[in-house]
């Protein structure tokens, strides 16, 4: 099984490489991070190709040659991201544009690129990654929220659409996860706050949103389904 996996040398993004190298063959899109790309790449074994998802012409050279390397692609995993804690009223047109084009048109632009491969072999499993946020929204991160929600809608569309051609279309919404992201915009005192309504009494992990995806990855008869990684957050 060949799996795509954008945004892949992030907390979240390498730990799903890593889940998936056991036993499939894992091409990683990256922006900007290569020498963490290329310690995946001796850790694991993976392919790492270079790629602004927001770009529709860089994502189609990239996806040109996953093909070329592994002949098909049968997962691809929408998680590459980027976060933002403002009030709305500082955030500005660029801030809002660029959070839209990473989240949602990098997951259109991907898949896109994907489903005609998917489509004429009447096979494929596409994984979008949103957030408990773009469930239930949050304050201060209005842009974020607004952004993962139109990710969930955009799945349960592409599930509908792409059912008859044998693809599934699933979205994992992570809830609060012990991760380089989280740590930078949060305070101590916010995270212990977070683990407190939390009813599992914990962050979630990296490898917690891993294993969900190797399981979506592999649910012939799940599609257009929201699986919320969060501990019981609501």
């Amino acid at each position: 099984m060949a799996v795509v996996i954008t945004g892949g040398t992030g907390a979240i993004g390498s730990a799903m490489v890593r889940a998936f190298s056991k036993s499939n063959d894992v091409a990683v899109i990256y922006k900007s991070s290569e020498d963490k790309a290329q310690a995946l790449k001796e850790e694991t074994g993976c392919g790492i190709y270079r790629a602004d998802v927001s770009s529709q012409e860089e994502v189609k050279s990239a996806i040109e040659a996953v093909i070329k390397d592994y002949g098909h692609i049968d997962v691809l995993i929408n998680n590459a991201g980027i976060s933002q804690i403002k009030l709305l009223g500082d955030v500005t047109v660029s801030d809002w544009n660029n959070m839209m084009a990473v989240h949602l048109g990098g997951a259109f632009n991907m898949t896109k690129a994907v489903i005609p491969d998917m489509i004429r072999r009447k096979k494929g499993s596409i994984i979008n990654i949103s957030s408990v946020w773009g469930v239930h929204g949050a304050s201060c991160e209005v842009p974020y929220s607004t952004a993962k929600a139109g990710l969930i809608g955009f799945t349960k569309a592409l599930a509908k659409e792409l059912a008859p051609s044998g693809i599934t279309v699933n979205c994992i919404a992570p809830g609060v996860i012990d991760s380089p992201m989280n740590n930078a915009h949060l305070s101590e005192e916010e995270m212990k706050e977070l683990i407190e309504q939390t009813p599992l009494g914990r962050l979630g992990t990296a490898q917690d949103v891993a294993d969900a995806a190797v399981y979506l990855a592999s649910a012939g008869f799940v599609t257009g389904q929201v699986l919320g990684v969060d501990g019981g957050f609501y």
